[in-house]
């Protein structure tokens, strides 16, 4: 007879995050970890990826070079995060990639936090010229979901740059290049100890004198963000979040981290860390829709 402790074991709480040595055939990738919605680190799935030993900053500077890239840029390496009681976006600087590396390899010196961390398939959009040293989409994880990612994403940036805690709804394949990332992960059925609050959005816009001020998106819908720093937890003011059961795992050069849909995820990298993402669209099945009423019983427990 299977008891709550095994129920709960079922649910997806695990000591750590295991590790696999291989990519699995996609039937046995969808049964052993996409079905139960458990994360898990994948040894030689890209180790073939001519990336993984070209991609120095020194080869990106000749390859990508003088062409405009987008850049996130704020004062403090928190963007989309909650600050001074908003939800606050970076700015989008245009800028030269060339000039974005100078900062990355401190050839430059400047008081604010650059990341390239633009999630709009910003690998195909904005930097097609090195999509031949990776793929277009994981033929495992195409095959087991039936479609093709829906963004493949660049990441670089200082070690200051953090993403705080947050859930998406898309089954991520994260492959590091270089450098190492830092996730801390909570199951969906941590929902209930994880606070959320309604913000209002703002962006960081730069004034005259350099320094950053704070702007409100007047026509912007108040957005749900989560206000606690699981590294630094405010247990007297979220003592809920004192149940929760944070997972800590460090994804290295050559690893892919499979962060399923939903999972909570907050993240911290080494300086100059590269990574690409791939975003498969969850399947709306009833996995969501328990996560959802998990969410709305979570909100009508609040109202009581």
């Amino acid at each position: 007879r299977a008891t709550a402790a095994t129920g709960t074991a079922q649910l997806g709480w695990m000591e750590s995050v295991p590790y696999l040595d291989r990519p699995l055939s996609p039937l046995e990738f969808y049964r052993e970890w996409v079905s139960p919605n458990k994360p898990c680190i994948i040894r030689n799935a890209i180790g073939h990826w001519p990336a993984l030993h070209k991609w120095t900053l020194a080869y990106l500077r000749e390859v990508v070079g003088r062409k405009v890239v987008s850049v996130a840029v704020t004062p403090n390496g928190y963007a989309d995060a909650v600050f001074h009681d908003r939800f606050v976006m970076p700015e989008e600087r245009q800028m030269p990639f060339m000039d974005f590396l100078d900062i990355v390899e401190k050839k430059v010196t400047s008081p604010n936090v650059f990341y390239v961390q633009k999630q709009c398939s910003n690998l195909t959009e904005e930097f097609p010229e090195l999509i031949c040293d990776v793929q277009p989409d994981i033929p495992w994880m195409s095959e087991a979901l039936g479609k093709k990612p829906d963004a493949v994403n660049f990441w670089l940036g200082e070690s200051a740059a953090v993403t705080s805690l947050h859930k998406d709804h898309y089954e991520n394949l994260y492959c590091v290049m270089s450098g190492e990332k830092r996730f801390l992960l909570h199951p969906p059925s941590d929902r209930p100890f994880i606070p959320y609050e309604l913000y209002q959005a703002a962006t960081y816009k730069v004034s005259e004198d350099g320094s950053f001020e704070i702007v409100d998106e007047k026509t912007a819908d108040k957005v749900p963000w989560i206000p606690l720093d699981p590294l630094n937890p405010n247990l007297e003011r979220y003592p809920e979040y004192a149940q929760a059961k944070p997972l800590q795992c460090t994804v290295k050069a050559g690893e892919m981290l499979y962060l399923p849909s939903l999972w909570f995820h907050h993240v911290q990298q080494s300086h100059g860390c590269i990574a690409v993402n791939y975003w498969y669209d969850m399947d709306y099945d009833l996995k969501y829709s328990y996560y959802q009423l998990l969410d709305s019983l979570t909100k009508a427990v609040k109202v009581l």
